[in-house]
């Protein structure tokens, strides 16, 4: 029964995934019909809509599904790594040293210019260990994660006021670009930039799959996982590098997106009613793509023609999850 369920699950999400990204790239300024998506995408299609569907939407669509299956993955490894499901990259303030440090990079080393892929990727990485670091540092002292995620909070909010400072030291023709990405943004991704996210994703994603037995056995407790042959210290060293380097991805190519890497696997979990890593991985990153989908489409369509940061459209809908998590662990404890 239960493996008929997840079954249904990963149908369901895919379908979701399929449909999503065809109304995506379907919907805009000027409406294509979905027949007609279809047949620009495999390569039947004739006139002008044929480069607003490759050069514009199908990129975009791309990255809103590897962007938000990164998310996903990388907080499922946050609440791994601590033992809790309220973790997240954006709540422990990861996504905004990551903003922090690629801000400072676009404005006084590469003069604004959102190129220098590698740099930026790099940027973003040293950045979210930093950031994870601090939280480390006070996870060392304090031991109820209420106290650690405020701490988060409270490094995310400095990083983000350093960042609306530096900000203001941009060049006045990119100080528009760089304000929208600081906010999250999925606008103006080219092939190029999915092309260079795709590797890297793909490529972390097939890691964190490699660590699902390690994670079983930690999720346990550290004790069974050291009984079970786990090395503890470099299991935990693996995860906060592939957690910090897939929030990393995201924060360079579309800024911080909130609350999706905890309300993801949070929403995955009850509709799975299983823990286990080998099933969850690869449903996470799914349900991620299926949210970021949806949210950056209600951030394109709902108030045509502005467009509302793809961040605000997930925190309207990630909150929620994330204070009903709060009261369920509360009055379970009370």
């Amino acid at each position: 029964m239960k493996k008929s369920k997840i079954t249904v699950v990963y149908i369901v999400l895919i379908a979701l995934i399929i449909l999503l990204a065809a109304v995506n790239i379907a919907s805009g300024s000027v409406n294509i019909p979905l027949r007609e998506v279809f047949q620009i995408l495999a390569g039947r299609g004739t006139g002008t809509n044929v480069s607003i569907v490759m050069t514009v939407r199908f990129p975009r669509a791309l990255a809103a599904l590897l962007l938000g299956g990164a998310l996903a993955l990388s907080g499922y490894c946050m609440q791994t790594f601590f033992h809790n499901p309220i973790a997240g990259p954006f709540l422990l303030g990861i996504s905004s040293g990551s903003k922090l440090t690629v801000s400072l990079f676009l404005v006084f080393l590469a003069g604004g210019a959102m190129g220098s892929f590698a740099f930026m990727i790099i940027a973003a990485f040293i950045g979210a260990l930093a950031a994870m670091s601090c939280v480390l540092g006070v996870s060392t002292k304090v031991k109820r994660m209420s106290i650690l995620l405020v701490c988060g909070v409270m490094i995310g909010y400095i990083c983000s006021a350093i960042t609306d400072f530096v900000v203001t030291f941009a060049d006045d023709s990119n100080i528009v670009n760089l304000r929208n990405w600081s906010l999250g943004s999925l606008s103006g991704i080219g092939w190029d930039k999915v092309a260079c996210m795709a590797v890297l994703i793909i490529i972390c994603t097939v890691l964190v799959f490699m660590l699902s037995k390690p994670m079983a056995a930690y999720a346990m407790g550290e004790n069974y996982a050291k009984s079970m042959g786990v090395n503890v210290k470099a299991f935990r060293v693996e995860l906060i590098l592939l957690s910090s380097l897939l929030a990393a991805v995201v924060t360079a190519f579309a800024g911080p997106i909130s609350f999706v890497g905890i309300a993801v696997p949070h929403l995955v979990k009850s509709a799975l009613k299983t823990t286990k890593p080998v099933v969850m991985i690869p449903a996470c990153f799914l349900g991620g793509s299926v949210f970021c989908l949806f949210a950056d489409l209600l951030a394109r369509r709902l108030f045509a023609p502005t467009e509302l940061s793809i961040s605000t459209v997930t925190a309207v809908f990630g909150a929620p999850v994330v204070i009903y998590m709060l009261v369920k662990r509360a009055t379970s404890r009370s």
